[in-house]
């Protein structure tokens, strides 16, 4: 069987308090432990994608969303962005495909 899971994590909003996204230069990147609706039989394909980001128009925009860490359970979702870029908030889709285990299956030892 394959499932399929998804969801919409809102990953920052710095520009409400000054945070280094908003304030900061150079490389920065933030990090998010996603957990799945329930376990997939083996590591599944995830996809990031942003629904929701708000930016400084008087930069350039420098980003880079992947998922890591891929699991069974959970994955990390890591966003980046480097130079003088000022990203004020970010929202992340995600989708997770892959095989699931069946009710009949069985592990014998």
């Amino acid at each position: 069987m394959i499932g399929i899971d998804q969801g919409d994590v809102a990953l920052f909003s710095d520009f409400e308090d000054g945070g280094d996204m908003w304030t900061g230069e150079g490389s920065r990147e933030r990090r998010a432990k996603v957990h799945f609706s329930e376990p997939f039989k083996s590591a599944p394909s995830v996809t990031c994608s942003v629904s929701l980001w708000d930016v400084d128009y008087s930069t350039n925009i420098r980003a880079d969303l992947t998922a890591q860490n891929i699991t069974t359970s959970d994955f990390e979702m890591v966003f980046s962005t480097w130079d003088n870029t000022r990203i004020a908030r970010i929202r992340v889709s995600w989708m997770a495909i892959g095989e699931l285990r069946d009710d009949d299956e069985w592990d014998i030892p």
